[in-house]
């Protein structure tokens, strides 16, 4: 397994290296200046940075008033994963590129490496317990507990954040990484389709595959990310010689980026709908990670939590010989963007995200409508039935938003609780004296 991570490490460098762009810092033809943008558009955590940002012209209208006599061109290209961007970027034809934390880290290693540094100069969507990954099974498995997987065949993305959750949470549960599941390193679109099939046990992968494929009814969630209240982030990195000789450029992606995520927290379902429209994935997906109260927040802002880390994840990627030692403090460069956003960083780096809530979004709605608790959703959604476009409740004890029919759900007493997973639902049950585990069915019915 050790081999083919390093074999696909290796050819994705290797690949040749088509893109047209990177030539910002020297001025283009000396009036038109082409910036290349690298980005995931169905990684939807980067779409302040991707897909929403391009959707809005904010970019665009940035560089257009540098006011510095040149016409700048935004050449966008979309890929499925960090890999690609990290291989463009070190072979200087990428400028600015958007990925995960794990590939992050990749990046920064690579970029050291071919001597062509790169810098993480933002943070796009972060979760600060690791609620953005999560690992799923097929709906009728009777796989529920992570010892389950021991001796399974489980698909991931080896070098992701998906694998890095994976790695974590099987070390916890006490099996070996390594030698107690057989690994299957696969795109997601692959592993989807190799769950689907039944040619994988198991599903470890990034948002927003999981919630995808359980919204289509294809798999259901057997770990939830955040049990592990590790952060986990996407974020933005630079070539440091494009940064250097154009700091303005990479400014003016820095405000603009910051004014796609005032959108994005401003207009939540709207963000959703462009979002959607411009990567072919269901609406309501998009919004469990990325609305109100979804599973990823938004700010610029590189927090010392996020910082953090990423100095625990190096170990995780040393162990499978993706890299070596990566020196995160000289990686992390956040002059940028602190000079672009002004005072207002200063209050983003030091705000919190809000506390979950149970969300309602209700069919031919432009704006959902938030509840108190679970109960309070499961009431309306009773009184509603035929009229929910999706409703979303937190899981009880990690706060990760979860598709209210798809979430596990427990009774005790007059309470009634969601869970993402079943171990974390039975779990709780045993810990509590009279709560048990319920249909959602038998959820509604005791609301209304």
């Amino acid at each position: 397994m050790k081999r083919r991570a390093l074999a696909v490490a290796a050819t994705l460098l290797l690949t040749p290296l088509t893109a047209c762009g990177g030539n910002a810092a020297a001025g283009g033809d000396g009036s038109t200046v082409t910036v290349t943008v690298g980005y995931q558009s169905k990684t939807i955590n980067t779409v302040t940075a991707g897909a929403l940002l391009r959707s809005l012209g904010y970019f665009e209208k940035q560089l257009s008033s540098l006011g510095d006599g040149r016409t700048y061109k935004v050449d966008w290209q979309d890929y499925a994963t960090g890999a690609p961007i990290t291989a463009q970027m070190t072979a200087g034809k990428i400028d600015i590129g958007s990925m995960g934390d794990f590939p992050l880290l990749i990046n920064a290693a690579r970029g050291k490496q071919l001597n062509h540094p790169t810098h993480l100069v933002s943070v796009t969507g972060y979760n600060l317990r690791g609620g953005l990954n999560t690992i799923v099974t097929a709906p009728g498995s009777k796989l529920t507990l992570l010892k389950d997987l021991n001796g399974k065949k489980v698909s991931t993305s080896v070098g992701s954040a998906a694998d890095g959750t994976l790695v974590r949470a099987l070390q916890r549960a006490g099996i070996d990484p390594n030698d107690g599941i057989e690994k299957l390193n696969q795109q997601p679109a692959v592993g989807a389709s190799a769950l689907t099939a039944g040619s994988a046990d198991a599903l470890s992968q990034f948002v927003a595959w999981p919630g995808l494929l359980t919204y289509q009814g294809k798999a259901k969630a057997l770990y939830d990310g955040a049990q592990l209240n590790l952060p986990t982030f996407h974020g933005v990195t630079a070539r440091e010689d494009f940064a250097k000789k154009s700091p303005a450029v990479l400014e003016a992606f820095l405000k603009a980026q910051a004014q796609a995520t005032d959108y994005l927290n401003e207009h939540p379902v709207d963000a959703a709908d462009k979002v959607a429209k411009a990567t072919g994935l269901p609406a309501e997906v998009v919004y469990l990670y990325n609305g109100a109260h979804g599973i990823s927040r938004f700010d610029p802002a590189v927090k010392p939590q996020l910082v953090s880390a990423l100095k625990q994840d190096v170990s995780v990627l040393k162990a499978a010989k993706l890299t070596g030692d990566v020196d995160v403090d000289s990686f992390v460069d956040d002059q940028y963007v602190k000079k672009a956003l002004g005072a207002s960083y200063a209050k983003q780096l030091a705000a919190t995200p809000p506390a979950a809530a149970s969300e309602v979004w209700p069919k031919g709605a432009q704006e959902t409508k938030t509840f108190t608790s679970p109960a309070e959703l499961l009431r309306y959604v009773a009184a509603h039935r035929g009229g929910i476009r999706a409703a979303y409740v937190p899981d009880a004890t990690t706060g990760t938003l979860w598709f209210a029919d798809k979430a596990v759900w427990v009774a005790e007493g007059e309470k009634l609780l969601p869970f993402v997973a079943q171990a974390t639902a039975r779990a709780y049950v045993s810990a509590h004296g009279g709560a048990r585990v319920i249909t959602y069915a038998d959820a509604l019915e005791r609301a209304a």
